[in-house]
């Protein structure tokens, strides 16, 4: 198992949290959870496509990708893991989704659609010179000079939009919907209809899935640095901390984060960690950090 870290160019890095590269060549068979984050996903892959085994929505048919756009969503997506698997994935900001790809992020909301759709011939360009370059760095310079070309930068959402999402995600989704229309001068009703749009998520919604996806980092971290080599042991330390992660971020008690696991990721907490961690045991370092990769 390999996986890179890449940093978007500073003229993109509000669109974008940050490149993710991955590959895989001897992997075990079986399933892998894409969990609802507060990222837009776009995956492109190098050598196998994507198998989507099932996605966030359930009328949604099961569907092989060279290139994926997924928008954001409140149920996990099944990946298909096989032998070989690598590509690179990039974490967009719902509030970069006009920038990029000319539409808002709400037009996505719980889809996985080809690239091709929302970036037109640049989806190709991508997969063909991603696949030929010889080494991430090169890679995630492709994907700045790219992106780049394609990003309409004054191309923004509604300001009152944009720092309410901003709150959210510098309060780890601790406020709530009155709060944040109290601090964008607009009522909640208006608020929660035009972020919906915005970011296909209402505030609500927004706020649930930031607090989880914050909570189930620190799962994985805790397991990484805490457990031994076999993905067992990792689980296991990642879930002797639920506790102390459920009140750190912001749930009533473990239980409460029990639950959310279960309507959000499809599964209990312990069953996600040992899922998570058969598939790095080899490779000594955490999960990938997005929704589905």
């Amino acid at each position: 198992m390999e996986m890179v870290e890449g940093r978007p160019a500073p003229a993109l890095r509000p669109l974008i949290g940050h490149y993710h590269g991955y590959r895989e060549l001897d992997g075990t068979p079986g399933h892998h959870r894409g969990l609802p984050s507060p990222y837009l996903t776009l995956i492109v892959t190098l050598d196998e496509p994507l198998v989507v085994e099932a996605h966030p929505d359930p009328a949604q048919s099961p569907g092989r990708y060279e290139t994926l756009v997924g928008g954001l969503h409140t149920t996990p997506a099944l990946i298909a893991n096989g032998v070989r698997q690598a590509g690179v994935q990039v974490a967009l900001s719902p509030l970069g989704a006009r920038a990029l790809f000319g539409l808002p992020a709400g037009a996505l909301r719980n889809l996985d659609v080809d690239a091709a759709m929302v970036l037109g011939h640049a989806a190709r360009e991508l997969h063909e010179r991603l696949n030929a370059a010889p080494s991430w760095e090169r890679r995630f310079a492709i994907l700045d000079e790219l992106l780049l070309r394609r990003a309409d930068l004054g191309r923004d959402v509604p300001a009152e939009v944009a720092r309410a999402f901003r709150l959210l995600m510098s309060t780890g989704g601790a406020m709530t919907v009155a709060e944040l229309a109290r601090e964008v001068g607009w009522s909640a009703r208006h608020l929660s209809a035009r972020f919906a749009t915005e970011t296909g998520l209402g505030p609500k919604a927004a706020a649930r899935v930031i607090r989880f996806d914050r909570a189930r980092r620190e799962l994985q971290r805790i397991g990484a640095a805490q457990g031994s080599a076999h993905g067992r042991a990792r689980a296991g330390a990642g879930l002797a901390g639920l506790a102390e992660v459920a009140v750190e971020y912001g749930y009533y008690d473990q239980a409460h984060l029990a639950r959310e696991f279960r309507e959000l990721a499809g599964c209990p907490p312990s069953r996600w960690l040992a899922e998570e961690f058969r598939f790095v045991q080899a490779s000594g370092t955490a999960p990938a950090p997005d929704s589905t990769a």
